[in-house]
């Protein structure tokens, strides 16, 4: 008997996912752009250039919501000719643009913290800029918080990213208030040094995300598919007789596998189509984040491993 496979084409995360995430990246586009807003304006007032340069740095939080926009757009579009699996790795792609932003940000803080090591420049503060500061300082806690809230609760990887680079923000404000108080302690040159150490942090956040993505495009089988989860399914499906081979790829919100299903070799075609049928509903009903999975047939006497293993990954 030859093998038998059913498919359904993945085309990306559902429909009503993809458009919470993208309302919860335009709502944090439009507080980034507030808060830029909101420092700039004070900044020029008070005739503080770290809160006008911290301003410039929320602005550039902006442009990674955009990016997560564009990608989220392009990775919901349906499967075609040239991409038949969908283009669900766009939002991967757009994730490492994330990264990337992630380390220019960490490699401008880290720099500016140098230059005021050779050149101390002593910040200018007022209530004002201490009061703007902490109130902006709240506002990016919380999007960074429910950002990474939802991103885990929807598998998004792209909203996960995002709200590292929210939370580089809130690491900035740190440690513009940081240096406010070595300031006002009479500790100016800590200011330099709390830069260094928050952009080191930064470029932690930048190889992180950078490396989770790696993970996805190169296919590591680091997601959620339980091999005991996987057995229980597989071997309570009627007709089933042991199975090989399960392998697993993807993203959490978007799992793509395949898996061979041996059956009697005297069983039908069509009654072993059914099987195989029924092994993917039963598989995709189980396995959160299961977008496809592809049943080959096979007889049960083909294969010296034609048994449950008790190592279904490969």
């Amino acid at each position: 008997m030859g093998e038998d496979a059913t498919r359904q084409r993945p085309g990306g995360k559902r429909p009503e996912v993809q458009i919470q995430v993208r309302r919860i990246l335009i709502l944090t586009l439009v507080l980034n752009l507030t808060v830029a807003f909101a420092k700039a304006v004070f900044g020029f007032l008070a005739g503080s250039a770290s809160m006008v340069a911290d301003a410039v740095h929320s602005g550039f939080d902006s442009f990674s919501n955009v990016v997560g926009i564009t990608a989220l757009y392009f990775a919901g579009k349906p499967p075609d000719t040239g991409h038949p699996y969908g283009h669900g790795k766009i939002e991967t792609l757009g994730t490492q643009v994330i990264g990337l932003m992630l380390l220019l940000t960490a490699a401008g803080i880290i720099y500016g913290g140098v230059q005021r090591l050779v050149e101390p420049v002593i910040p200018d503060i007022t209530v004002v800029t201490v009061s703007v500061m902490f109130g902006t300082l709240i506002i990016n806690i919380g999007v960074s918080t429910y950002e990474r809230k939802k991103g885990l609760e929807y598998g998004s990887q792209i909203l996960v990213a995002d709200s590292r680079h929210t939370q580089s923000d809130v690491f900035v404000s740190l440690a513009v208030l940081g240096g406010f108080l070595a300031v006002r302690l009479g500790y100016p040159q800590a200011d330099p040094i709390i830069a260094l150490g928050i952009g080191l942090l930064i470029a932690r956040m930048g190889f992180r995300v950078l490396y989770e993505a790696a993970e996805v495009l190169t296919d590591t089988m680091n997601i959620p598919c339980d091999p005991e989860l996987i057995r229980t399914v597989v071997m309570e499906t009627p007709g089933v007789t042991g199975y090989h081979e399960f392998r697993c790829r993807g993203k959490p919100d978007e799992i793509l596998a395949d898996i061979h299903v041996t059956v009697d070799p005297e069983t039908p075609v069509f009654q072993a189509h059914e099987i195989s049928a029924e092994v993917e509903r039963r598989l995709k009903e189980a396995v959160p984040g299961l977008a496809d999975v592809v049943v080959h047939i096979e007889p049960s006497d083909s294969s010296p491993s034609s048994r449950p293993s008790s190592k279904p990954f490969r």
